[in-house]
Formats: structure tokens, C-alpha cells, sequence
């Protein structure tokens, strides 16, 4: 969407939260190679890290604020005069920089962990909002567990962070443990008790602890929040983050409904999730909704039979749109003779009636064996069919499981799957 007023931000946080799971940490070059992808994908904000966790981190920020150049790079920070010196000065090369200044808010925060008052809690947030001011004109503060904070004392916060020159004010959901109503009557609550919060950017941040983070913040923009936080792949901190590409197609598909768009360039989505698994050589699930191996795969003969017709029929949005090359017709004991007439015809193959039979039969039988068929192992079926018809030898390779249409183990091939059902 062109008009702002319908515009979401997206704050990508996989170079800090998403940094923080096990198995997903990165050297400088690769942060730096995911920046740049972030900024191709045309994130409003990408956070760099945590400086004051390591040197390494702090140059890590260091760099990404030198060398991205287009959106906001924020660096993270505790209400805490030493974290906040030493993200500043991580950020100061940036074109557009912000700092990120957080203190919990909930009891069990304040009791268990800080083991501070409320008041005290309250005095760092303003003093930490002040001491960021000095440093940029941009600056973000997060109350940590806020949506398990007691309303009243969490509003005092804000209000007072307001005061002292937040412009934007995150509250998450930090263990994932909120409904989706309760986040949209949450943020509406904000807004309705403290007035200042209209004058700022309200933002959310929504874990997955119970599955439910993107649900979360679709939510939470329905209350009110114009910034989302979130991470390529959901990876994050246990169940991990909202996932950018969940949130963003849902605003782009569901446009009808969601009311708002973001400014992500979608067709970058797919390369901004292989290039995280690279770098961390953590793989996506085969089923992760929209960059998912089987997002865009279809093995049921019926479902090939309606995308060969009309991708509409099983697919809501096109491949294309968020970079994948092309839906992917899976050859397994489930496909039906059309996917398997029409892979070979994309491998320059076009077969007879007869052949289409005969091959198909036999990738069946070696689906059973091996769950998936390859493109070289149905081009050897194709041979070896085309060789039973001419009476000369079948062409067979080392492993093959199927020879002129008998499984090696003398079993012989199971019947036809689908038949009759438009496939």
C-alpha cells in the first residue's frame, strides 16, 4: 500500500534475537551478508546486536551501521548507563541510527531477576531514555514482559518514557504466553489510558512459545501497534520470533482483511531464508509455511491434476512472489500419471499413451522403495521402457531398484494409485 497511514514497519531483529537460539550464532561477515540482504528485502529496520555482549558484537553493529546505508540500524541496550555508551558509539556511523533501551516490567521480572522496586524500575527506564537522547534523536524502548505486567504500573511507564523522548515504545510478549484477543485488547488499552502513546510509534514483539506469535502480532496491529518485530525464519530465543515472511504475506495475500502492507519487497523473501540457512547451517522444516521445501510442492496426484490445470486450485499465492522459482510437482507413490507426463516433457521427453503407462507403473513401484522419484532415476525408467519396446537391453545404473517393471526383490509392482480420480 502506497498511503502510510496503512503502512506497518517491520523491524527484523535476526541479527540480534534471532542471533541469541542455539545453533544460529554468525561471524561478522555473515551478519554482514544478511544485512545486505535485509536491506534488499527492504526491511524499515534491521537490529545488529547486542554491543555491549562481546567486541565482537559491537563491531559486528559497528559495521552493518557503516556499510547499510538505507534503513534504520538499532543496537540493543539495558537501561544501564554502560550498555547505552556502548551502543551509542556502535551506531554513530550509521545514517540512520537508533537505540534500543529495554528494562523489564513485570512482577515476577522485577522480583525474581532485577530483584528492584517498581520505582526503581521506573527511575532507569526515564534515565535510560534520557541518557539514549544523547546519542540520536531515534530511540526505542522496550518494557520486557510487558504483557504480563500489572496495566497500571506498565502505563505509568510508558507515559513517563514518552516524556522523556522515546519515539517509539515496544511491548512484548516476551514467553509467547498471550491469546490473540488478549493482544489486541491489550494494545487498545494502551492507547485508550495513555493518551501520550498516540504520539508515538507503538510496537510488538511476539515469541512462539505456543504457536502463536504471528497470530499475536496481526493482532496486535489490529489494536493499534505500527511496528512489527520479527525474524527470516521465526528463528529466536526457545520457540523463536514472529516470522517476517508469515507476517508479510499475510498482509500481502489477505490484503483484504489485514487493512495494511508493508514496504518488503517480496520477492526476496525466499533468497533472505537461504541465505540464513547457509550461513548457520540450521535447515528450514520441509512444511514452514511460504519458504518451506513443501511450500510450494504438491505429491498428491488429485492436487498435481488441478496445479497442472489451474495453480489457483491448491496454491493462494504464486511461487514466484516470494522468489521461489516455481511450484514443484513431487514424483512419489502418491503422483498421478499427468505429473509424471509432464516432468518428463520439462526433461525433453514426450511420451506415448503406452510409455506414460509403463513408466508410470515403475516410478510407483520405486516411489515405494525410496519415498521420492529424482529426475535422473525417471529418465533411466523412461529408458529402460523405450529398451523393453525395441528388445534391446535395459539401460540400468548401479542401485536402481526397478528394472523392466519388477522390483529387484521379485515383488511385483503395486497397483495403480488415483486412477479414475482426474489423475
Amino acid at each position: 500500500m502506497s498511503d502510510a497511514v496503512n503502512q506497518v514497519l517491520i523491524f527484523d531483529t535476526t541479527l540480534r534475537d534471532g542471533e541469541q537460539a542455539p545453533g544460529f550464532s554468525m561471524r561478522l561477515t555473515e551478519k554482514l551478508r544478511l544485512a545486505r540482504q535485509l536491506d534488499r528485502l527492504g526491511v524499515d529496520a534491521i537490529e545488529a546486536g547486542f554491543p555491549i555482549a562481546s567486541q565482537d558484537d559491537a563491531e559486528a553493529v559497528r559495521v552493518v551501521a557503516r556499510e547499510v546505508r538505507r534503513p534504520i540500524v538499532a543496537a540493543l541496550a539495558r537501561c544501564a548507563p554502560k550498555d547505552i555508551e556502548t551502543a551509542g558509539a556502535a551506531v554513530a556511523g550509521a545514517a540512520r541510527p537508533r537505540l534500543h533501551v529495554f528494562i523489564a516490567t513485570s512482577d515476577l521480572h522485577l522480583e525474581r531477576k532485577l530483584r528492584i522496586t517498581r520505582e526503581a524500575c521506573l527511575e532507569a527506564a526515564i534515565a535510560g531514555v534520557r541518557l539514549a537522547r544523547r546519542y540520536t534523536d531515534d530511540v526505542q524502548f522496550s518494557a520486557e514482559d510487558a504483557t504480563r505486567s500489572e496495566p497500571e504500573f506498565l502505563c505509568r511507564v510508558i507515559d513517563a518514557v514518552v516524556a522523556a523522548g522515546a519515539s517509539t515504545v515496544n511491548l512484548p510478549d516476551t514467553v509467547g504466553y498471550a491469546l490473540p484477543d488478549e493482544i489486541e485488547t491489550f494494545f487498545r488499552a494502551v492507547l485508550a489510558r495513555v493518551p501520550a502513546a498516540s504520539r508515538v510509534v507503538l510496537s510488538a514483539h511476539c515469541h512462539d512459545d505456543l504457536g502463536l506469535a504471528v497470530a499475536n502480532s496481526l493482532a496486535a496491529v489490529r489494536g493499534g501497534a505500527r511496528q512489527v518485530e520479527c525474524t527470516v525464519n521465526g528463528i529466536g530465543e526457545r520457540a523463536g520470533n514472529a516470522s517476517l515472511e508469515e507476517f508479510v504475506m499475510v498482509t500481502r495475500v489477505r490484503r483484504d482483511r489485514a487493512g495494511y502492507g508493508t514496504r518488503v519487497d517480496t520477492t526476496q523473501i525466499f533468497g533472505a531464508s537461504q541465505l540464513l540457512s547457509r550461513v548457520t547451517g540450521e535447515p528450514v522444516q520441509a512444511n514452514k509455511a511460504i519458504v518451506g521445501r513443501n511450500a510450494f510442492a504438491h505429491e498428491a496426484g488429485i492436487h498435481q491434476d488441478g496445479v497442472l490445470k489451474d495453480r489457483r486450485t491448491y496454491e493462494i499465492m504464486r511461487p514466484e512472489e516470494v522468489g521461489v522459482p516455481r511450484s514443484v510437482l513431487v514424483l512419489g507413490k502418491h503422483s498421478g500419471r499427468h505429473a509424471v507426463q509432464r516432468r518428463c516433457e520439462e526433461l525433453g521427453e514426450t511420451l506415448s499413451r503406452f510409455e506414460i503407462d509403463q513408466v508410470y507403473r515403475r516410478m510407483i513401484a520405486l516411489a515405494d522403495e525410496q519415498k521420492h522419484v529424482e529426475d535422473g532415476e525417471l529418465m533411466e525408467l523412461v529408458a529402460a521402457v523405450r529398451a523393453e519396446a525395441a528388445g534391446t537391453p535395459a539401460p540400468r545404473r548401479p542401485g536402481l531398484r526397478v528394472v523392466g517393471g519388477t522390483a529387484l526383490d521379485g515383488a511385483p509392482p503395486p497397483p495403480e494409485r488415483g486412477y479414475g480420480h482426474g489423475v
